[in-house]
């Protein structure tokens, strides 16, 4: 069937099953946009802006498992797109991002709207091309798919000249994929299982340290089944929140810098740390040479290069988590593990010697505490966005998550400005649930256009924006270390975010009390319109506990340690 490149483009799409598109058209991309006027097998989404195209994405894929897909055009259209690439990439986000660019001849010209788009991507993609023959299209559109969501998942960057996408082919999608050199490991080493399974049997104090790796790879249900089975306690970090569910008996909380007292313990007291599908990532660890100094350590993760790359390994092992997992089940019964009762019963110990707490008042509203009611009235049915900063952090302290995919959130990258657009993505892949974005009243100005998208798209996200008029963790680092030298992170200058959001056609709230909150919350439900609720809360509260920069885990700061 011959065809234009542009056309090819939409059927490709059209046959890997894609539903949405996140994207900003300009010059170089316009036949492809053209062809999407044409089309009826999936919906575009106009962002405002092309890093909000790239997040949205994100929530999507982040919430639904499926690929994200974004279209942008070249130049500038590509390089404002590549804050979102890198935070994809960092988390490992399945993404297939189509850019435009200049015709094949313009190419190292300095042409108009001309950038290297493949040179920068590079470091920021799980893989990237720049397609010179119309004949190849098709081929590496299938291959981007299977690229990016396949072994360890990540965002795959496909340019375009614009030549090429009016260049008339020969179309047939492939139905195989060759790639001698990809050919990502999913089975397990028997022997190697073997052998880390004998360390679990015979350890006395083991820990499952649950990663992102884990929700990617849908185990959940695995993990689940492993950790109760043998009766093993689990801790989570930022980006595997909700894998056990907030109220399952063997979850001792999340770790790191800002995790559970409980959890950060649990790490140090460990003789045998078990890591599925996480990296070791320095805000997990604090001082690396300190973290789980007494273990040793089982590491499984589907990327080779991850294992040992921070932490040495004794029993490494390449795998599918999910296949993993189901073998370390399915052979449980050729060892006769220890008793850990006890140790579990330490690790409740320390969580009700030091919960995680704030101190509520009765004259301002607490950060914490709205997060907190919302857990309450809504829970598993809504999934929660953060940008980052305090509020990030807070969400994930203190919101109730009970499932996989539930907690959407910026984890090695920090994006501010990932909330709005990534909650967006969220309400479109998940119609039945409520979207609710958590953010700062600094994080929300960065991608505030994508409001009139929310309306224009009737996307009925609730923004709730915890308002200390301060970049409020930049702040908490300059009052603990930098002798409360304020410096560039006052916000008290600020715009009626209740008239803004109204201006662009949604329906805002702010409140300054409890009940307030309520009533507000209660009607943004309900009217399933884009929201925004603005919370007056308390300007000074700090996160905690936190575990400073360059120290070990059971070195914390906790509640009552400096500010009681």
């Amino acid at each position: 069937m011959k065809m234009t490149g542009a056309k090819m483009v939409i059927e490709s799409l059209h046959q890997e099953g894609v539903k949405t598109v996140f994207g900003y058209p300009g010059g170089a991309i316009m036949n492809v946009y053209d062809e999407i006027y044409k089309q009826n097998h999936f919906e575009h989404i106009l962002n405002r802006h092309e890093q909000a195209s790239i997040h949205a994405a994100e929530g999507y894929a982040r919430s639904t498992g499926k690929v994200g897909v974004a279209i942008v055009t070249s130049g500038p259209g590509f390089t404002n797109a590549v804050t979102g690439l890198a935070t994809a990439y960092i988390d490992s986000i399945p993404l297939v991002v189509i850019s435009g660019q200049v015709p094949t001849a313009i190419i190292g010209t300095d042409g108009f709207q001309e950038i290297d788009a493949v040179g920068i991507s590079r470091p920021c993609t799980k893989h990237n091309y720049l397609v010179n023959k119309i004949e190849d299209l098709p081929r590496i559109i299938k291959e981007a798919f299977h690229i990016a969501r396949t072994g360890r998942p990540g965002p795959v960057h496909i340019d375009i000249p614009k030549d090429i996408t009016a260049e008339m082919g020969n179309f047939e999608y492939p139905k195989e994929i060759n790639l001698p050199t990809y050919k990502p490991t999913v089975n397990y080493n028997k022997r190697q299982l073997k052998k880390a399974m004998t360390a679990i049997s015979k350890s006395k104090k083991p820990l499952l340290y649950v990663g992102g790796g884990a929700i990617l790879a849908n185990c959940g249900h695995e993990i689940r089944e492993f950790a109760k089975k043998a009766n093993i306690p689990v801790v989570e970090t930022l980006m595997a929140r909700g894998i056990m569910g907030h109220d399952n008996p063997l979850l001792i909380g999340m770790l790191g810098m800002h995790g559970e007292f409980a959890a950060n313990m649990a790490a140090y007291e460990t003789d045998l740390l078990i890591s599925l599908g996480a990296r070791f990532d320095d805000r997990v660890t604090g001082r690396l040479d300190e973290f789980a100094s007494k273990a040793k350590v089982i590491h499984v993760d589907i990327d080779p290069a991850t294992i040992a790359k921070l932490v040495r390994a004794d029993y490494p092992i390449v795998g599918d988590l999910k296949v993993t997992v189901e073998g370390m089940v399915n052979t449980m019964g050729d060892f006769e593990f220890n008793d850990y009762t006890n140790w579990v019963a330490l690790l409740k110990e320390y969580r009700e010697k030091e919960p995680l707490r704030y101190i509520d008042s009765n004259t301002v509203i607490k950060p914490q505490w709205p997060i907190q009611r919302v857990g309450e009235i809504l829970g598993s049915k809504a999934i929660v966005s953060t940008d980052v900063g305090q509020h990030q952090m807070w969400t994930a302290q203190f919101y109730p998550f009970s499932f996989p995919r539930q907690f959407i959130t910026s984890g090695g990258l920090g994006t501010m400005g990932f909330g709005l657009p990534a909650a967006m993505g969220v309400a479109k892949g998940n119609p039945d649930k409520i979207s609710i974005n958590f953010t700062g009243d600094g994080s929300i100005l960065m991608n505030i256009q994508e409001l009139m998208t929310c309306v224009e798209s009737n996307l009925p996200v609730i923004t709730i924006i915890l308002n200390n008029n301060y970049l409020g963790m930049v702040r908490q680092w300059q009052t603990m270390f930098y002798e409360n030298r304020i410096s560039e992170t006052d916000l008290s200058m600020q715009p009626d975010f209740k008239m803004l959001i109204e201006a662009f056609g949604g329906v805002g709230y702010r409140v300054s009390t409890k009940e307030e909150f309520d009533k507000a919350l209660k009607d943004a439900i309900e009217k399933r319109k884009p929201a925004m609720i603005e919370v007056i809360v308390e300007r000074n509260e700090e996160v905690l506990p936190m575990v400073p920069n360059g120290h070990a885990l059971n070195e914390m700061t906790l509640i009552g340690d400096n500010n009681e």
